[in-house]
C-alpha cells in the first residue's frame, strides 16, 4: 500500500547540541512534508566538529534488532537515505537495510561521509573507503564533496577542475551503480571565488551544474542540510535541476542568515531562521545545463 505521506528511513548519527547529521534532517524533511523514520547509528551529546569531551554512544551493536523490529512491521519507505557511518560494520548493516527493504520507485540515496577540505576524517581508514565504494554501488543517488569523490575513484583532490574533467569523474561515479551522481564543493579558481555543485543523470546522459559565491566559513551539518533538500525536491516532484537549484538556493540562505551573527561556528547555521523557505515557489532558478 503506498504511503499516504512519503516516508524515508534516515540512517544518520544524531547529536544533542550542533545542527548536524538528525538534528537537520528531520525538521528539514518535515517542513517538506515527508515523515522521516530516523535509524540512528550513534547518539552524541555534541557534534565531533570544534567541541572537546563529547560523549559518544556507538549504537552499532543495536541496528540489527532495530532492522528487525521494521521488518516484523512490514514497514515501506519511499526513500532510504544514509549518511555518516562509524565503522565497516555500519556499513554492512546499511547494505542489508537497503536490500531488506528494496521497493519499487524508490529512491536509495548515500551520503558517502568520508571527509572535506582534502582530508579524510580521523574514522575513516582504507577498510572503510572501500566499504563505501561498495555501499555506493546500491545506491540510485550519491551526494560526495569534491574531497569524498575524489577517494572514492582513488584520485588526487584538485585545486582547481575544468568542465570536461569533473564530467569525467561524474561519468566514472556513475559507473559505480548510481543513476545520479552529484559532487558539492567544487572549486573554480578562474570566476574568482565561486564554487559550484555538479550532477550527472546517466538514464538521459545530461550533465548541470549551479553555482555560487563563495563565504569564507565553513559550518557544520551545511552538507546534511543539501541532501536533504535534495532528496526532499526529489519526492516533491521536482526535476533533477530544480532539486539541484533549491539545495544550492536553501543552504546559501541559511549561511548567509548566520554569517552575519558572531555567533561560533561550530554550533551550526540558523536553520530554524529560513526553514519556512522551504515551502515557498520556486520563483528563479540558476542552473546550467553543462
Amino acid at each position: 500500500m503506498k504511503n499516504i505521506i512519503p516516508r524515508v528511513a534516515a540512517i544518520h548519527d544524531i547529536s544533542g547540541f550542533g545542527r548536524a547529521s538528525l538534528t537537520v534532517i528531520m525538521p528539514i524533511l518535515s517542513n517538506m512534508g515527508i515523515q522521516v523514520c530516523p535509524m540512528p547509528t550513534a547518539v552524541l551529546s555534541t557534534h565531533t566538529g570544534g567541541f572537546e569531551g563529547f560523549k559518544f554512544i556507538d549504537l552499532t551493536d543495536h541496528l540489527t534488532d532495530y532492522m528487525n523490529h521494521w521488518k516484523s512491521l512490514s514497514l515501506q519507505f519511499d526513500s532510504i537515505y544514509s549518511g555518516f557511518l562509524g565503522s565497516e560494520r555500519q556499513i554492512e548493516i546499511v547494505r542489508q537495510f537497503i536490500h531488506d527493504f528494496k521497493a519499487e520507485n524508490q529512491l536509495v540515496v548515500v551520503d558517502p561521509v568520508m571527509g572535506d577540505d582534502g582530508k579524510l576524517y580521523q574514522t575513516i581508514n582504507d577498510a572503510m573507503i572501500d566499504g563505501m565504494k561498495e555501499l555506493v554501488a546500491d545506491a540510485d543517488m550519491i551526494t560526495p564533496n569534491i574531497t569524498e569523490a575524489a577517494y572514492l575513484l582513488d584520485r588526487e583532490v584538485p585545486e582547481d577542475i575544468s568542465d570536461a574533467a569533473i564530467k569525467d569523474w561524474l561519468k566514472a561515479l556513475a559507473s559505480m551503480g548510481p543513476q545520479y551522481t552529484v559532487i558539492t564543493s567544487v572549486p573554480n579558481v578562474e570566476k574568482g571565488k565561486r564554487t559550484a555543485t555538479v550532477a550527472y543523470n546517466s538514464k538521459d546522459e545530461r550533465f548541470w551544474k549551479v553555482s555560487c559565491d563563495y563565504i569564507p566559513a565553513l559550518y557544520p551539518g551545511t552538507g546534511d542540510m543539501y541532501t536533504s533538500v535534495l532528496l526532499g525536491s526529489l519526492i516533491q516532484g521536482d526535476s533533477l535541476p530544480i532539486a539541484l537549484d533549491r539545495a544550492q538556493h536553501f543552504v546559501s540562505l541559511a549561511i548567509r542568515a548566520t554569517f552575519g551573527f558572531e555567533i561560533p561556528h561550530r554550533e551550526g547555521v540558523l536553520l530554524e531562521r529560513v526553514l519556512d523557505s522551504l515551502k515557498a515557489p520556486v520563483t528563479s532558478t540558476s542552473y546550467e545545463l553543462m
